[in-house]
C-alpha cells in the first residue's frame, strides 16, 4: 500500500485510531501492567530490573530496538540531563535525552515516577508508537511522515535534524539531498539543509503539512518496486521460433 494511503488511513482520524488500539487484549494488559507497577519503581535499578516496565518504557520513546541494553539505558537514567559530561548529553540520538529528561533520577531520585510525565504521559507515547510501528508495517514513508509531524516542532536547528536519521531521510526526500550528504563536514551538511528549509516554518502546522504532502508521494515514487517488463517476441532477443500464422493462430484462438 502507498505511503500516501496508509498516512490517510491512520491520520485521519488518529484520535479513534488510538483508542482502538488501546482496546487491543494485548495492548491494554501492558498498559495496566504498568499503570499498576510504577508506583513502585524508585530507582533506574528498579525500572531495568523490570522486564514489562523496561519494554514498554523504551517503545514509548522508540527505542525498543535497544531493550536488551539495560546497562546502557540505567547509566542514562541514573545520570539524567543536569551535568553536560551526562551520558545522554553525549550522546547523538536524542531518544536517549528525551528518555533522561522524564525519568530524570539524578534531579528527582525517588519521587520521579510521580509525575505525570511518568505516568499517564509515558502511556500516551506508548499508544502513539505503537501507531506508527503500524503503519510502518504498512509502508515506511507513512511512519516516517507521522514521525516528522509529531517530531517538527521540536526542531530549532539543522543539527536537530542531522542528529535524527528519521528526520533526515524525510528532509533528503523531500528535498533530492543525496544520502551521499552524510561524508561531508557537518557544517556543509547543516549548510545544505538551511539553504533548502526555513526551520522557523516547522513550528506552523500548515508548513508541516505541506512538507509530509511533497515527502508522501516522493517516498511512493523513489520506492516503487521494479517493473518488470517482458522480452518482446521478435527475432532479435526475446523469444524465437514463432511464425506470423502461428501468433495469428493463436490468436484467433483466444476469440473461440
Amino acid at each position: 500500500m502507498q505511503a500516501l494511503t496508509v498516512y490517510k488511513l491512520f491520520a485521519a482520524d488518529s484520535e479513534r485510531t488510538l483508542a482502538d488500539i488501546s482496546r487491543r487484549p494485548q495492548v491494554s494488559r501492558e498498559v495496566e501492567y504498568y499503570r499498576q507497577t510504577i508506583d513502585g519503581i524508585d530507582s533506574a535499578e528498579a525500572l531495568v530490573s523490570d522486564r514489562r516496565v523496561l519494554d514498554f518504557v523504551m517503545r514509548a520513546y522508540g527505542l525498543e530496538e535497544l531493550s536488551y541494553a539495560k546497562a546502557l539505558v540505567r547509566k542514562v537514567l541514573e545520570e539524567g540531563i543536569d551535568d553536560p559530561e551526562a551520558l545522554a548529553n553525549q550522546m547523538t540520538d536524542p531518544r536517549f535525552k528525551e528518555l533522561a529528561a522524564d525519568f530524570n533520577f539524578a534531579r528527582y531520585g525517588e519521587t520521579t515516577t510521580t509525575f505525570e510525565r511518568t505516568r499517564s504521559g509515558v502511556i500516551d507515547k506508548y499508544l502513539v508508537q505503537t501507531m506508527e510501528i503500524d503503519a510502518g508495517n504498512q509502508n515506511d514513508g507513512a511512519r516516517l511522515a507521522m514521525y516528522f509531524e509529531r517530531k517538527a516542532e521540536d526542531i530549532t536547528t539543522a543539527y536537530d535534524i542531522l542528529a535524527d536519521p528519521a528526520l533526515l531521510q524525510v528532509v533528503q526526500t523531500v528535498f533530492q539531498l543525496p544520502a551521499e550528504m552524510s561524508f561531508r563536514p557537518i557544517e556543509d551538511q547543516a549548510e545544505m539543509i538551511d539553504q533548502r528549509l526555513d526551520i522557523t516554518e516547522l513550528s506552523d502546522p500548515q508548513k508541516v503539512d505541506e512538507l509530509i504532502d511533497r515527502f508522501l508521494p516522493l517516498w511512493d515514487l523513489s520506492n516503487a518496486p521494479p517493473v518488470t517488463i517482458p522480452p518482446l517476441i521478435s527475432g532479435a532477443g526475446g523469444i524465437t521460433g514463432f511464425s506470423v500464422d502461428l501468433l495469428a493462430s493463436l490468436q484467433n484462438f483466444k476469440k473461440l
